[in-house]
């Protein structure tokens, strides 16, 4: 239950705030993303360089294409032996860096804990593909599933979800499938750590320069990567501003020490509001992407987002 406690700095236990303070130090020695240009920093990261070490790649992940507005579009897919559903997966990087096989043991933990198909968009990422290229490749992931899933995995249990802005273009997708297309099949969204005003909520514009895996000012070169200022309140890209009626349950995950916080309490907030269902599951001391690494509190948040997901489905 999400209480003022929540938030008490005391709530932070021993083991998160010394993973906090190395990785601080561990930040120190990895160029910021806004400090050189984007693909200097995506080579870095497949070889290895980057603060979570080299990439793994799992046999079991399977490269595909599909039909995308712009020629073939990229997927990655991870399918178990018993597969109850589909999980439409859209990774982060700030819209500007990130691939589907760079998540492969995360996303195979998923699979397999949740009994869904994994279906990983390789969008397009800016600079050199603003918006709306990375959202159109998403929405083209979602519409083939809506059509094809049934046939391709024997299921049209659908769900969706991303972390960071994997989570911002989750919740787009799914506006756009509603609006455009009049779906409104999917059955869950996993919207962790997302970014869903462009405008900045007031934990982004007053977080300042404390750099913790994210600042104010990286927001703030993220976001003038994908987007032109005056696309900013645009529902189609900060969905905080859009009408949020016939959305899936989501569950939405983030902790006390992201910049980040406020778009998930504000989001979580409105699409409640909206008639929806909803649960937020906020972690003290977590910062953004704690998700990702192997503390107590990010095993106790993906082993959430498991259940999440494998209930949505089994609805």
């Amino acid at each position: 239950m999400l209480t003022a406690k929540s938030f008490d700095p005391k709530a932070i236990s021993p083991e998160t705030a010394r993973f906090n303070a190395e990785l601080v130090e561990q930040l120190k020695t990895v160029p910021r993303s806004d400090s050189r240009p984007p693909q200097a920093t995506r080579d870095a990261v497949e070889r290895g360089e980057g603060v979570r070490g080299p990439i793994v790649r799992l046999d079991v992940a399977k490269d595909r294409r599909i039909r995308g507005p712009a020629g073939r579009l990229p997927i990655r897919v991870l399918v178990p032996d018993d597969v109850k559903g589909v999980y439409l997966h859209i990774h982060g990087g700030g819209w500007t860096f990130g691939r589907a096989h760079q998540q492969d043991s995360m996303l195979w933990e998923l699979a397999t804990g949740a009994k869904v198909a994994v279906v990983s968009v390789d969008y397009r990422l800016a600079p050199e593909h603003p918006y709306p290229a990375g959202p159109d490749d998403c929405e083209a992931a979602a519409l083939w599933l809506a059509r094809s899933a049934k046939a391709e995995f024997g299921t049209d249990g659908l769900t969706i979800g991303g972390e960071s802005a994997g989570a911002h273009l989750s919740a787009v997708t799914l506006l756009r499938m509603r609006d455009k297309h009049d779906f409104t099949g999917f059955l869950g969204a996993n919207l962790t750590y997302g970014m869903f005003d462009f405008s900045f909520t007031p934990s982004v514009a007053g977080w300042g320069d404390r750099y913790l895996v994210l600042d104010t000012p990286l927001i703030q070169w993220f976001a003038s990567q994908f987007a032109p200022s005056k696309k900013r309140r645009d529902p189609d890209v900060s969905p905080l501003y859009a009408k949020l009626h016939d959305m899936p349950p989501a569950l939405f995950t983030v902790g006390t020490l992201d910049p980040l916080l406020d778009d998930s309490l504000f989001m979580y907030s409105r699409w409640l509001a909206a008639g929806n269902r909803a649960e937020i599951a906020v972690y003290p001391g977590g910062v953004h992407g704690f998700t990702m690494w192997p503390i107590v509190i990010g095993k106790r948040a993906r082993a959430r987002i498991h259940r999440f997901i494998a209930q949505a489905v089994a609805s």
